[in-house]
């Protein structure tokens, strides 16, 4: 009996080592980068935003955090307040802390070369969302995630001239013009531009930055007004500056979507609510959802894994009607 006991005791013994071997095995293989001590090979994305400026990218933050809770990443997130240095300074946070993947979307398009370089020494891989920088070394990042900025402006200028084709005098343009140096303003200005050039009518009698703020988009129209009083176009590169310049247009005693028409960008629920009331007339979509194609691509290229150089949104535009039509279902 005592044999057959020992012998029982002895089997007890090895299945438990073994056992806890087993466990050590596996905690120290499901440790990856991000040092995720709940037993998972968890990628760690450490993700600098622009800031909080506008309802875009209030639901472009959403979609991010949401997305990266559903993949099963950690996300360490920044919020730069659209300041270039203090996107810099999270960027090197990100080096230090040893993330496996940089995303960020940048405040504006130059001076990024020497903190992405400390990134690509560093062997994390870099991935711009929403807004490129013009970096010429292409390999200081894996790919851009985002929208054809100059199309935007394009469309908006095309839909712009097919509406005054029979417009025998000029027609007075104002543009608000989003972050002055970023890819957004730079490019739906050129777009836009390039457009409108197709119809010697069509003149920006005057263009200012509005920071792509619906505060300063009133108080940029404010001045537009007073200085030209016969405008007949507003261009906005955002929704937000063209709702705080309906502000200004009403306070004008004019009414806006009427005598002077409105073009923006983006298509958040405001502004097409607007466009719906008539208050707009053109919206060319920015779509703010890139939450669950930047978390593919973060764990792709931390796997190593080829990804294109650059994946665009697929976007739209907006009549009246098609606001009308869209606004029920609108997740932004």
């Amino acid at each position: 009996m005592r044999t057959r006991r020992t012998a029982r005791t002895v089997i007890a013994v090895v299945a438990t080592v073994l056992l806890a071997g087993s466990a050590t095995a596996c905690g120290n293989s499901d440790t990856g980068a991000g040092g995720d001590s709940g037993g998972g090979d968890k990628v760690v994305l450490g993700f600098s935003q622009v800031g909080a400026e506008s309802g875009w990218r209030t639901a472009n933050t959403t979609s991010i955090k949401e997305a990266a809770a559903a993949a099963g990443i950690e996300l360490k997130f920044d919020d730069a307040q659209q300041k270039q240095e203090n996107q810099i300074k999270a960027i090197r946070n990100f080096i230090q802390q040893k993330v496996d993947v940089i995303a960020f979307s940048p405040v504006v398009e130059s001076g990024w070369d020497t903190v992405l370089k400390e990134a690509k020494d560093a062997g994390i891989p870099v991935i711009l969302t929403d807004r490129s920088v013009d970096s010429a070394d292409k390999s200081l990042y894996k790919t851009f995630l985002g929208s054809d900025f100059v199309k935007e402006g394009r469309l908006a200028g095309e839909w712009l001239v097919e509406q005054t084709k029979g417009a025998s005098g000029p027609v007075n343009i104002v543009e608000l013009q989003g972050t002055t140096g970023s890819a957004p303003a730079n490019d739906r200005k050129e777009g836009f531009a390039k457009a409108i050039a197709a119809n010697p009518n069509l003149k920006i009698v005057a263009s200012q930055s509005g920071d792509f703020k619906r505060a300063d988009g009133k108080q940029v129209m404010e001045q537009f007004l007073k200085a030209n009083p016969d405008i007949d176009v507003l261009f906005a590169h955002n929704d937000d500056m063209g709702l705080g310049a309906l502000e200004a247009i009403t306070a004008a005693g004019k009414t806006p979507g009427k005598d002077i028409l409105i073009i923006t960008i983006d298509a958040v629920k405001d502004g097409m609510q607007a466009l719906a009331d008539g208050r707009f007339n053109f919206i060319a979509e920015c779509s703010p959802l890139l939450g669950p194609q930047l978390m593919d691509l973060a764990k792709k290229v931390h796997a190593g894994e080829e990804v294109p150089v650059r994946i665009e949104t697929e976007e739209t535009t907006f009549t009246q009607e098609q606001a009308k039509a869209a606004l029920p279902d609108r997740k932004y």
